[in-house]
């Protein structure tokens, strides 16, 4: 498989992020995080399928009903290890769709080798469990 891409460009280079399993709950970490990228001046796309919006923001049900015009840098992943494929078709379809060629970035835990495979296979770029928020917040 080849290699993660390199974390620190990823970052930088980003202006939209969706946050696939963004919790409406203040506790739930998939929160804290969205509401760190919307404070670091990202845009922030939650998708949950359950919530009109969250954070103030437009929720979406999947990636692939997020409208073609919004081009999308990085999906952050916060779902169980075994809905992640899912997570990855979706964001496979929706580049077939648009072009974009989102960067696939699983939290901590939410790693699963078979989305790896597939983001692969799609030609998008898969960062393995780490954390968006610590990897931003280290580059200062």
């Amino acid at each position: 498989m080849p290699s993660s891409p390199d974390i620190a460009s990823v970052l930088r280079g980003a202006r939209t992020i969706a946050v696939v399993g963004c919790s409406p709950r203040g506790f739930q970490t998939s929160h804290r995080i969205a509401r760190y990228i919307q404070n670091a001046g990202f845009t922030m796309i939650p998708v949950n399928p359950n919530h009109d919006e969250i954070l103030g923001e437009t929720a979406y049900p999947d990636l692939v009903s997020i409208p073609d015009d919004v081009e999308i840098d990085v999906v952050d992943v916060f779902r169980r290890p075994e809905f992640t494929p899912d997570v990855v078709r979706d964001a496979a379809a929706r580049s077939e769709r648009t072009g974009d060629r989102p960067v696939i970035w699983t939290q901590i835990g939410v790693h699963a080798p078979e989305a790896e495979r597939l983001a692969h296979e799609a030609g998008l770029p898969y960062v393995a469990d780490r954390c968006l928020m610590v990897d931003h917040a280290a580059l200062g």
